[in-house]
């Protein structure tokens, strides 16, 4: 989860149709479908997005239903079972690439795991940063962009600033050992890490010199007089 102190909350009753579509189709996350229904009572192509995608829970069912002056529509057929997720998630990956700038950056502010997922490796900067400002997130997803050597500098920048995902040691050593992130900042976490990966890291040859120097004497300073 993201334990910021800056998360944006998204307007739902402002989102275009097209990122809804998104949002219900990823579905990871069941509450999402109270949500949107909630703040969208006066937007009826919403709320029939709703009453159209399977997944839909009946009690968003019924309050639509309420909102429109309509009998419960019931559940329709449950998806085909032989879809697989990951053609599911080829199916979400293009329709996320026809949105533009704007629309993505909604998506990741509010999008399940699979949004993020693709999100996360999005070129655009400010994509990437409202994926970690998802207040779904979570540390292992922190982690996989941490380690990520082909992360936009500002989303490990964003990272590294943030107390509580810096307690967690994997995602230390996944900065401090990813290419990409500044050797200013990479230099500061040297310190948190332990012997064996401070004896790995002053002889790994993809991170600075100005980090495996750090390392160096860090080893030199914690050896026995």
């Amino acid at each position: 989860m993201n334990t910021g102190q800056n998360l944006i909350e998204l307007d739902l009753s402002l989102v275009s149709p097209d990122v809804i579509s998104v949002l219900i189709e990823d579905a990871s996350d069941p509450g999402i479908f109270g949500e949107i229904a909630r703040a969208n009572t006066a937007r009826p192509d919403v709320l029939k997005l709703l009453l159209d995608c399977t997944g839909t829970p009946d009690e968003v069912r019924e309050l639509i239903a309420g909102t429109m002056k309509l009998p419960v529509v019931p559940k329709a057929q449950a998806p085909d079972s032989e879809r697989t997720r990951d053609s599911r998630t080829e199916t979400l990956l293009q329709r996320i690439q026809k949105l533009n700038v704007s629309a993505r950056v909604q998506l990741a502010l509010k999008g399940g795991r699979e949004i993020r997922g693709i999100l996360a490796r999005d070129p655009n900067k400010e994509v990437v940063l409202g994926v970690l400002e998802n207040g779904k997130i979570t540390e292992s997803e922190i982690e996989l962009i941490a380690k990520n050597r082909s992360a936009l500098e500002e989303s490990l920048r964003r990272i590294s600033k943030n107390r509580e995902w810096m307690k967690k040691y994997s995602i230390v050593f996944a900065l401090v050992t990813n290419p990409k992130t500044p050797a200013g900042i990479a230099v500061t976490f040297v310190s948190s890490l332990k012997k064996k990966d401070l004896s790995a890291l002053e002889k790994n040859r993809n991170v600075s010199e100005a980090v495996r120097i750090a390392a160096k004497k860090l080893l030199a300073a914690r050896r026995p007089g």
